[in-house]
Parts: structure tokens; C-alpha cells; sequence
């Protein structure tokens, strides 16, 4: 949605041939430059190809959306090492890419960082106890986050989407659509749209928060 309005965006993701497809269609509908490589947000050598890349491509970043995360079960059924792994996605690849990101920011004394949460922290579903602390951890760091750095002129926003179609998710991509045509799941579109209405709002309005859940989705 941003590259078709213009904007010069930079992705990366760890499977190379779902990247190079999700550059593709980016391509089909954009106006400004799509960029992207392959790295894995938990490794420092990984951020530091990106960023150089951000940095020798684009000069620079105004935007940083932080939507990186892997799905996690209780802790019954998490082996040590995947937890860590986990925790290292979900949780400190957020907050180091902000640091890059606010680093970058604050020498032009402007930008936004969206940190993308989980309502997950809020209904803190007993299956998913590793996730919700993640996600919980996230909505603490945003709020904090916010406070830190708003006087460099940098805002933050948190969006936390209820059900939405990923990959995420156990069900397959079929039952998942027909969760969307009984309105119980969200389009990646809505949080799209979520995270343009933030980006849109004037210099004096920050939007600090934003929960979005399908209509049907009682929680």
C-alpha cells in the first residue's frame, strides 16, 4: 500500500522465495522503489546487512514498521532453545531495529516507528503463553518507547490486530478465507489500512494505540 502511494520500501525476510514473490507483487502496483533481502531479525550480522542496505539505498529511513514475529505454544510444549529463538524474534529484533531506526531518525528530528502487537496481549489465550509474553512485552516497550523519544520529533504507534490471515496461523489458507467471508478474520489489507491511518495523522496528533479485530471475533 505504501509503495503504490509512493513510498521507497525496504523488506526482508527469512524464507528467499517467499520474499522474492512478495517483491514481485509489491512491484505490480508500486510507484516508488521496492527493495529487499533475506535476513533473520534475531541475528546482529543479519540487522547489520540490512541497515547498510537501507542506508546505501535509500539515505536514510523516515518509516520503520516492526512486523516480525513467529507463532509459540505454552511453555509445556516449547523446548528451551526455541523459546530463545522466539524471544530473540519477537522481542529483540523489535526493539534493536527501533534503536537502528531512532539512531537514524533523530539527525532529521522526524519519523515514525509502528510497532505491529497482538490482541493476544490483552485476551492472554492459556495456549499461547510464550506468544503473549512477546506480545505483552511489546505493548510495555511502545508505551515506554513513546515517551523516550517523542521529544526528538519520532512517533510511535502500536496496532493490535485480532485474528488476521498469516501464516501464523494453524488453520490452512482456505479455512482461513472462509473465516474472512464469515467476517471472523482479518485481511492483511485491514492492518494496512490501520497502519496508514497513523502514518497520515498531522505532526500534532499522535494515534498511540490501535486494536483491530474482525467484526465477528468476540474477545
Amino acid at each position: 500500500m505504501l509503495a503504490s502511494l509512493g513510498g521507497h520500501v525496504f523488506i526482508f525476510g527469512r524464507d528467499k522465495d517467499k520474499l522474492n514473490t512478495a517483491i514481485e507483487d509489491i512491484k505490480k502496483h508500486a510507484t516508488g522503489e521496492v527493495y529487499g533481502l533475506t535476513a533473520d531479525i534475531s541475528k546482529q550480522e543479519s540487522m547489520q546487512i540490512v541497515w547498510d542496505e537501507i542506508d546505501n539505498l535509500m539515505g536514510g529511513i523516515d518509516i520503520l514498521i516492526n512486523n516480525a514475529a513467529l507463532p509459540a505454544n505454552g511453555i509445556i510444549d516449547e523446548e528451551y532453545e526455541n523459546i530463545k529463538y522466539i524471544l530473540e524474534t519477537n522481542i529483540l529484533g523489535y526493539i534493536a531495529f527501533a534503536k537502528e531506526a531512532v539512531s537514524r531518525m533523530k539527525e532529521q528530528q522526524a519519523g515514525h516507528i509502528i510497532n505491529i502487537g497482538s490482541m493476544s496481549a490483552e485476551i492472554q489465550e492459556a495456549s499461547g503463553t510464550i506468544y503473549v509474553a512477546t506480545k505483552a512485552s511489546i505493548r510495555g516497550f511502545s508505551a515506554a518507547l513513546r515517551k523516550e523519544i517523542n521529544p526528538l520529533g519520532i512517533k510511535v504507534s502500536l496496532i493490535e490486530p485480532g485474528s488476521a490471515i498469516s501464516d501464523l496461523h494453524p488453520d490452512t489458507k482456505e479455512q482461513q478465507r472462509e473465516k474472512v467471508k464469515k467476517m471472523e478474520m482479518l485481511e492483511a489489507e485491514d492492518i494496512a489500512m490501520s497502519i496508514l491511518f497513523c502514518l497520515a495523522q498531522h505532526a500534532r496528533c499522535d494515534i498511540v494505540s490501535m486494536q483491530v479485530r474482525p467484526h465477528l471475533q468476540l474477545i
